[in-house]
């Protein structure tokens, strides 16, 4: 049997992590027949760590073959000593009445910290996947903090806002799921995000040619998506769960799984990307080369409403990176 992997997840006692959890214990992310450490990281109050204590004790009930060991700790370095893999879920929630500039800068200050503290000790070949929100503008503030491991490593989730995507337009067509092919996101994870439908195909065919009403496509699928999660938080009372550790599975096993299969992660940008300014992390199209590693796909041209909602994330996400910049090392 394979040496044990060892997995970091930040915020573990929250609803997304209670879904996410026994997945990877199970070997559905890393394989039926990889061993798994679990290194769990909540914050430093009691009702965190017993609630987390409380999950531990499940996982122990759930006697996955796989699972060798569970950490449960405060404590960012054991955390994150020699993981391979670092799932950053936990971050800071919007509270009522606060601007998104001052959620930029409480979430920065968790960000530096975990972002110096992954680099200090976690593994020569770990991968650090942020979902935790501001997911982009957080997954940059963590990267700019590492001197040893590259900007490469560090990717932030917008494979939800891919998957919900998929489904609206799947649903549209009267099509499964599995359909749809080659719907990319670009930019942020915000309600800015563009679903860049005009390249996605249908059974080989062009979506715009499968659905004729090319109105919905721009004026309420786009919307849809980009404002999904306000419309979950308006009917149950809590934001995104287990979609959200769906998606995150999703986004670790595409990192994994070396082909052609396009998938969108929010990486690290030179400048030279579909109009993305240098130093921010915006989601892209890519396709995974190694486990772990992966080519942005440069192929795809854009239109002009393409062009301007394309335009408009990246200056959000400019924008986002300026309100941080005295974070930025």
């Amino acid at each position: 049997m394979p040496k044990p992997i060892r997995v970091a997840v930040t915020g573990a006692a929250g609803q997304i992590c209670y879904s996410l959890l026994p997945r990877i214990a199970s070997g559905e992310v890393f394989g039926k027949d990889q061993p798994v450490i679990l290194q769990l990281l909540e914050v430093p109050f009691e009702k965190a760590i017993k609630a987390l204590q409380g999950v531990a004790m499940e996982l122990d009930d759930c006697a996955f073959p796989l699972l060798q060991d569970i950490v449960c700790t405060d404590k960012a370095e054991v955390a994150f000593k020699d993981a391979n893999w670092c799932l950053l879920v936990g971050s800071k929630p919007r509270g009522p009445g606060m601007e998104r500039a001052d959620l930029l800068k409480d979430n920065g200050k968790i960000f530096i910290s975990q972002g110096q503290t992954i680099d200090a000790v976690a593994a020569d070949d770990a991968r650090i996947c942020v979902v935790g929100n501001p997911c982009n503008t957080n997954c940059m503030i963590a990267a700019n903090q590492a001197k040893r491991l590259p900007k490469e490593r560090f990717t932030a989730m917008t494979r939800l806002d891919q998957n919900r995507a998929y489904t609206q337009i799947a649903r549209k067509a009267g099509v499964p799921v599995t359909a749809v092919h080659d719907l990319v996101i670009y930019g942020n994870h915000s309600p800015t995000m563009y679903s860049d439908f005009f390249n996605a195909r249908i059974n080989g065919k062009a979506v715009t040619e499968v659905i004729s009403d090319h109105a919905w496509l721009k004026e309420t699928l786009l919307p849809t998506v980009g404002k999904r999660g306000a419309a979950i938080i308006e009917a149950r009372g809590a934001s995104s769960a287990f979609s959200a550790g769906n998606a995150l599975i999703d986004h670790v096993k595409a990192l994994r799984a070396v082909g052609t299969t396009l998938h969108s992660i929010a990486v690290y940008q030179d400048g030279k990307t579909y109009g993305f300014a240098e130093g921010i992390w915006a989601s892209v199209p890519v396709r995974t080369t190694a486990e772990g590693e992966y080519a942005i796909d440069h192929s795809f041209s854009h239109n002009e409403f393409a062009l301007g909602k394309i335009k408009a994330t990246n200056d959000e996400l400019v924008g986002e990176r300026d309100v941080v910049k005295s974070m930025l090392a």
